[in-house]
Order: structure tokens, then sequence, then C-alpha cells
């Protein structure tokens, strides 16, 4: 009996199956990458900051963050900025 590409004689065998599977990986790789890199790559270390990452509210939650101020200062400064900027609500959502 014969099997695939003439095992017996000398060919590949079924090993021939293999390269079509890796080239297939390869690819189904390389897309999911160029789709993570794209997917994450619009706001990536060479853009420039949009104009959210400057706004007042935006920067206080950084300080915030980082601990130079404390809770109290934090909503006692939001509450001004919300009066300010005519947003309503805690935490400045409208």
């Amino acid at each position: 009996m014969q099997t695939l590409a003439h095992f017996g004689d000398g060919g590949p065998g079924p090993w021939i199956l293999l390269f079509p599977l890796i080239w297939a990986l390869i690819i189904v790789g390389g897309i999911t990458l160029l789709r993570r890199t794209a997917r994450h790559g619009r706001r990536g270390p060479g853009r420039p900051p949009t104009v959210e990452d400057h706004s007042p509210i935006t920067v206080l939650g950084h300080r915030f963050a980082s601990g130079e101020i404390d809770e109290d200062e934090y909503w006692r400064r939001l509450s001004v900025l919300d009066e300010r900027l005519g947003r309503t609500g805690k935490g400045g959502a409208a």
C-alpha cells in the first residue's frame, strides 16, 4: 500500500502535512500581531498626547493617583473645576 508521497520509497511521508500547518500558524500569528499592534499603537510612545490628556480634571486625577494631593484636596479642587467648566454631578460626570 502506498502512503502519502510514497513514504516507503524515500519520500517525505506524512511530515509533508506539517509545512502547510506551520505556514498557517505564521500567517495567523502575523495577522494577530498586526491587529494588536494597530489597536495599541493608536496612542503609542511616538504619538503626541491628545487634548483630553491635559484637561484640568485629568491632571487633577493624575496628581491624586500619584499621591501629590489627598482625597479631601482632590474633591475640593474637583468641585471648583466642575463649577468653572459647567459640569454637574460628582466626579465631573455630566
